[in-house]
């Protein structure tokens, strides 16, 4: 008749069903994605677990490298893969009784160090450049030659001013040595604030090899892509759930007056 209309609906079948939104193929490619980001990100923090052991550093005989109060991640490590410029975690009852201690070893077994030469750290007659200390004084008082014992480490802060270190402890019977079996973990960042991970210590580079970076770059990678996997995967359903609804909407028009 002259005054109807009709209105042409989308099929039942359409988007705005009851059904699982998507179609089979998207919703088992969102359970793939939820299922395999779990697996990297639950994966990232045991592996995490695993490797590292976290520490608050009580000092500021780090500075500038590690404030006091700062939260950092040391990898566990036996001490025979300890080198010149790492940062290590170690216990020593004749320096601080049942408290771990961290210090930047600057000579192993068999060096000889003294400070200064032209205002730098000498170790086996070379002088060291040590950027980390940003521009701080190298320079220590009453710091005579050493000759490290085979098996130990000698040690000092970054805030040399200040620092109870190495040369803290030159009147002991080690000459301010700790045994390389008294390092349990070598610092790879700081994590809180969070400052990144630690400047290489590039210094030390033509007295021998120096240590690799732990894996904490790819265990933070895993995570992230897992959580990205989880959230992209756990989103599918709820966009094309609207997706269906917005063509719906647009599937329903009104028909030529006749």
């Amino acid at each position: 008749m002259g005054g109807e209309s009709t209105t042409r609906t989308a099929p039942r079948s359409g988007g705005t069903g009851r059904g699982p939104a998507g179609g089979r193929t998207g919703q088992r490619l969102s359970g793939l994605a939820v299922a395999l980001g779990l697996v990297l990100f639950l994966g990232g923090f045991a592996w995490a677990a695993v490797v590292y052991r976290p520490y608050t550093v009580p000092t500021s005989s780090m500075t500038p490298t590690i404030d006091m109060g700062d939260r950092v991640l040391a990898q566990r490590v036996d001490g025979d893969q300890v080198r010149r410029g790492d940062v290590v975690v170690f216990t020593d009852k004749s320096w601080v009784q049942n408290a771990p201690v961290v210090k930047r070893v600057v000579a192993v077994g068999g060096d000889t160090v003294s400070c200064c030469k032209n205002g730098k750290l000498t170790v086996n007659g070379k002088e060291i450049d040590e950027p980390y200390l940003k521009g701080g004084a190298a320079e220590i008082k009453n710091f005579p030659t050493v000759e490290v014992p085979a098996g130990r480490l000698f040690l000092l802060g970054d805030e040399r001013q200040g620092s109870l270190d190495s040369t803290a402890h030159l009147d002991d019977g080690a000459k301010g040595t700790v045994a390389r079996a008294d390092v349990t973990a070598r610092v790879d960042a700081v994590v809180w604030p969070a400052k990144g991970m630690l400047e290489r210590p590039t210094g030390f580079e033509a007295l021998g090899t120096l240590s690799q970076p732990g894996p904490l770059r790819t265990i933070v990678l895993l995570i992230v892509a897992g959580a990205v996997l989880v959230l992209a995967g756990g989103a599918y359903g709820p966009i094309a759930k609207r997706v269906g609804a917005s063509r719906g909407r647009a599937g329903t028009e009104p028909a030529r007056a006749r």
